[in-house]
């Protein structure tokens, strides 16, 4: 009886797969519109709508640092109709923040594909007497603790890169946390912090102007949205690599195959040449590989958050 319980959900899932998609897709997306995880999933939206001929829709869910619409895309119907557009803060990094969570991001939910990688710019003040990595390491041994940094809260990206950038050049700096990017933003503009790992996109703009200078990126190569600054690990802090992140994932128990199509036509959506240039004027890199490779580096990416997290003293807002 077991045999054939288990060979009947094997037809079942194999008859699901070649009529999929049979209706509407959701594409969950726990941030606001308007910012890279929201322009990736209305990209993504609309190339899945042109192949398939079936409405993709985008459904905004932000709050609780990406867990209320992670929460709910983990509980969807596995069936391939609703899939999650995540953050790397959802998935790698909050887990290792909060001692309790309503999902589990590796056993609640299905790796599809890596979408898109985006470095954070380390932009600093101009009134800060220094041009490059280096010789802000210098300034700060020069003055513990009294270079102030921004975040766009404890455990942000932002944040456990600066924790990382800290302990690895053996400098003290002085955190101040802020509730979101915008006014951390602002605060640096202003002068009341010196320093801030930001994401490409709102930087971009003020180091242009030349109301804020780059000094460098946070991944371990070069941008080609920001080609001449260089990364820190260039600078002399060795083996640094943060990168922001996003990816496809779905329900756990969606079947294999329908995970094969989602990874199959979304990966072609990303290397086509107008999706990549859309999306590399956003500083992000298309990604695409199979769900095996993107859970393998899930996993390393929790394991290094947990470490930066551990050894940082980092907590939860």
């Amino acid at each position: 009886m077991a045999a054939g319980a288990a060979a009947c959900a094997l037809l079942l899932n194999a008859a699901d797969a070649q009529t999929y998609p049979a209706r509407q897709i959701r594409i969950v997306t726990p941030y606001a519109p308007g910012g890279t995880a929201d322009i990736l999933s209305r990209v993504v939206a609309q190339k899945l709508s042109e192949t398939w001929g079936q409405q993709v829709v985008v459904d905004n869910r932000p709050g609780a640092s990406g867990m209320l619409g992670a929460d709910i895309a983990a509980k969807a119907a596995p069936d391939g109709h609703t899939i999650l557009m995540a953050y790397v803060a959802e998935i790698a990094i909050t887990q290792s923040l909060f001692r309790s969570m309503t999902y589990d991001p590796v056993r609640d939910l299905a790796p599809v594909t890596l979408a898109a990688v985006t470095p954070m710019i380390f932009v600093v003040h101009p009134s800060l007497p220094a041009r490059n990595v280096s010789e802000l390491v210098a300034l700060a041994k020069s003055r513990p603790g009294q270079l102030p940094y921004a975040s766009a809260g404890n455990g942000s990206p932002a944040h456990l890169a600066s924790e990382l950038l800290q302990r690895s050049a053996r400098i003290e700096i002085t955190h101040v946390p802020y509730k979101g990017a915008a006014p951390a933003l602002t605060d640096l503009l202003g002068g009341h912090v010196v320093m801030f790992f930001s994401g490409m996109p709102p930087a971009m703009p003020h180091v242009k102007a030349g109301k804020l200078r780059a000094i460098a990126v946070s991944t371990a190569k070069r941008s080609p949205a920001a080609p001449d600054v260089p990364t820190v690990a260039e600078s002399g802090v060795r083996d640094f690599d943060i990168s922001t992140w996003f990816g496809v994932f779905a329900p756990a128990a969606t079947s294999r195959d329908i995970i094969g199509k989602l990874n199959a036509e979304i990966s072609r959506a990303l290397t086509l040449p107008d999706v990549r240039e859309r999306l590399a004027r956003e500083g992000a890199e298309t990604a695409p590989n199979s769900p095996e490779q993107f859970g393998k580096f899930i996993q390393s990416e929790i394991a290094k958050f947990a470490r930066i997290i551990r050894e940082s003293g980092a907590r939860a807002d």
